[in-house]
């Protein structure tokens, strides 16, 4: 079953001109797996079916614990049938290619930080026109030349994409978009990534993963899916992400509160970043029973004391079960 939130903007949000341009993506990085056995060893790992990513799509995927908890989130997507590219935060780079390092074990793969290797910019608007010569369906992966271009989820109703190519690769051409701004966007799309601030805080389904391509209840075990799917078909769905706008300076990991019960946390901020025109978009992770209510009482940020966050609606429809 699809369920909407039907949540309306608050009527002092100016509006936002359109965005279009090319952002480098500092703040990620790839992680190479190479190796006839590269898909089969990801296959253990992943929330996603890597074994049936064609070469023409990529995958929101994440990576989970024993207990469902995600230690890290991936665009996933094949360059060749044994070379396959993981784009994550680069601040969980480092420690989340150690820890998948140590289940390769036998298999004929092998991982390696490539993040020096490619270029990654952040199409958005007009600038996917100029390079890909128009825009595709989310999660469609397109080859020009040397480049992949993976189209994202739209952001404030604009199309975007992700170009990655081998460093050296003459970078995209278009008008520079600063970086802040992509991350906007990337709040706006309502999916967050995961980041150092909040490793392990959520499993899947309290970031909307199952809603947005990013968990295949079909495939075979990877760590933590029992929790994952009992989660999904027990229908103890307790938490989800939501869109907020705040006045505030909101920080990624930082709790939010509920006017029914001061002392206890109800949320999460997942990701968040300014607004074009004054004040914080955010992603939150809370209580379906405080999203609920959140018209009648305050949801504040940091302390029951703390500035207002209101709701917004999200932009995609969620997946209530299967």
């Amino acid at each position: 079953m699809i369920i909407q939130l039907m949540l309306t903007l608050p009527t002092d949000l100016p509006p936002v001109s359109i965005l279009s341009g090319v952002a480098g993506l500092s703040h990620l990085g790839v992680i190479r797996v190479a190796g006839e056995d590269a898909v089969k060893f990801l296959q253990g790992q992943l929330t996603q079916d890597v074994a049936l990513l064609s070469l023409a799509e990529a995958r929101l995927a994440a990576f989970c614990n024993a207990k469902g908890r995600m230690q890290a989130s991936f665009v996933v997507f094949k360059r060749s049938e044994d070379e396959i590219l993981m784009v994550c935060s680069r601040d969980i780079l480092a420690a989340t290619l150690k820890r998948l390092s140590m289940f390769v074990l036998r298999a004929k793969a092998k991982l390696s930080d490539a993040s020096a290797d490619f270029a990654l910019f952040g199409l958005v608007g007009s600038a996917i026109e100029s390079i890909a010569g128009g825009t595709q369906p989310t999660w469609v992966n397109a080859n020009f030349d040397a480049a992949n271009v993976v189209f994202l989820y739209p952001g404030n109703g604009q199309p975007r994409a992700m170009w990655c190519a081998p460093t050296g690769t003459p970078v995209p051409a278009g008008e520079a978009l600063p970086l802040e701004q992509w991350h906007w966007l990337d709040v706006l799309s309502g999916i967050a990534m995961i980041t150092q601030p909040i490793f392990e805080a959520f499993v899947p389904q309290m970031l909307n993963y199952e809603s947005v391509g990013g968990v295949n209840f079909k495939k075979g075990c990877y760590p933590g899916q029992e929790i994952v799917a009992r989660s999904q078909f027990r229908g103890t769905l307790k938490r989800r992400a939501y869109l907020a706008h705040t006045d505030g300076e909101p920080a990624v990991g930082q709790e939010v509160f509920h006017a029914s019960d001061a002392e206890q946390p109800c949320g999460l901020v997942a990701a968040c970043a300014p607004r074009p025109g004054g004040g914080f978009d955010v992603i939150l992770s809370m209580q379906t029973s405080a999203a609920a209510d959140a018209d009648g009482r305050r949801l504040t940020l940091g302390s029951e004391t703390g500035p207002a966050l209101v709701l917004l609606p999200l932009p995609y429809s969620l997946l209530e079960d299967i």
